[in-house]
């Protein structure tokens, strides 16, 4: 008897590819849509959108069933997702951290509401289009390999998944390139084919996150208030509209004119300042890290040397990882790093598989606002 998996179709190329390959391999497929957010609630131009979430893509997803003769279901998870992807991501950037909302949705919706749905249709595996490898370590647990294609990987935002996610977990596309993905679709009509993609956040429908929030929050009657923008020598520069609308390293769009660059340094919600300086200030080398999660290992007793990577597309580095607790690290770069992020992800890897990750909690920054 053929095992049945659950495919988690976006309405672009790779998770219809996906869709057809475990087809081809004789898998007994079934098609799900899952409807995380409505245009009514994020707002943005509906017209110019293209992503999930769509009748458009939402379409595309059933003609590709069709055409694989799989059937096809379409899962509202969008209240589910409002309560533990916006609502996270609208809180981080008020706290003055910057989320990574796929991370969110990967753990929280994907690998758990929607994984919950395949085990209700009796499906032995959960499958989408990501491009990395579901694997055994020689650790003897479930872990993540990156992808074969460097410039699609995705596993930094896979590290959240427990034990029990991956062992139902098909991921195809890992032994691919972007490329071939595209020329396979082409070569057997599918819809999807040539449709662009995006990798800007699905609810932020026009890719602007500030928008997005002072929209967000004034439908709450909550709104963002005004605050000085100082340089790390205590001088004033200038005003900012809301701390949430700053990221560490950013330089455009600060509104304040001075002789020589400067990036936003430090970000601090509690005395409503945002703080930038030079180039130099954004570098740092220790920080921790909360709510980790051991993948291709179980807790070491000792500190490990171990590539980690801090933000999307970051290039891993060596660094020094310290257990503090089972769901804490103590993280040292051997080389300071820029702009070393509260609320990104640290993943930290054996070569290209995951060990384990987190979010980054603090980071000791020797010219801390604090000292002013």
């Amino acid at each position: 008897m053929s095992k049945r998996v659950l495919v988690a179709m976006s309405g672009g190329v790779d998770s219809s590819v996906a869709a057809f390959l475990l087809k081809e391999q004789g898998y007994e497929v079934i098609g799900a849509h899952m409807k995380l957010w409505d245009y009514v609630d994020v707002g943005g131009d509906i017209y110019k959108d293209g992503r999930c979430c769509t009748l458009d893509s939402i379409t595309d997803c059933r003609m590709v069933c069709d055409a694989i003769d799989a059937p096809f279901y379409v899962m509202n998870f969008s209240s589910h997702f409002r309560e533990t992807v916006i609502n996270d991501f609208v809180s981080e950037y008020r706290a003055g951290r910057t989320p990574n909302p796929c991370v969110r949705c990967n753990k929280d919706v994907k690998w758990s509401a929607f994984l919950d749905k395949a085990r209700q249709l009796g499906c032995d595996y959960l499958a989408t289009g990501h491009y990395s490898y579901v694997e055994k370590h020689r650790s003897g647990r479930w872990t993540i390999r990156k992808g074969v294609d460097d410039s699609r990987d995705q596993s930094y935002v896979l590290w959240g998944l427990s034990q029990d996610a991956l062992a139902m977990t098909l991921m195809p596309l890992g032994g691919m390139k972007k490329t071939e993905v595209r020329e396979l679709a082409a070569r057997y009509n599918l819809r999807t084919a040539a449709k662009a993609e995006s990798r800007e956040i699905c609810f932020v429908a026009d890719n602007d996150y500030r928008r997005f929030l002072t929209e967000w929050e004034a439908k709450r009657e909550r709104r963002f208030e005004p605050g000085d923008i100082i340089h790390s020598d205590g001088r004033v520069l200038g005003q900012h509209q809301g701390t949430a609308f700053y990221t560490l390293g950013q330089r455009r769009g600060l509104g304040i004119a001075h002789p020589t660059p400067l990036y936003v340094k430090e970000i601090d919600p509690d005395t409503n300042r945002v703080v930038v300086g030079d180039d130099a200030e954004l570098y740092a080398t220790d920080f921790d890290v909360t709510g980790v999660n051991w993948m291709g290992v179980d807790m070491p007793d000792q500190p490990v040397h171990a590539l980690v990577k801090i933000r999307y597309l970051h290039e891993p580095k060596m660094a020094e990882v310290s257990p503090i607790d089972y769901r804490s690290v103590h993280i040292q770069f051997d080389q300071p790093q820029r702009a070393i992020t509260p609320g990104q992800s640290a993943v930290f890897y054996d070569n290209d598989v995951i060990l384990g990750g987190g979010i980054i909690d603090s980071v000791d920054n020797p010219n801390s606002l604090n000292d002013l």
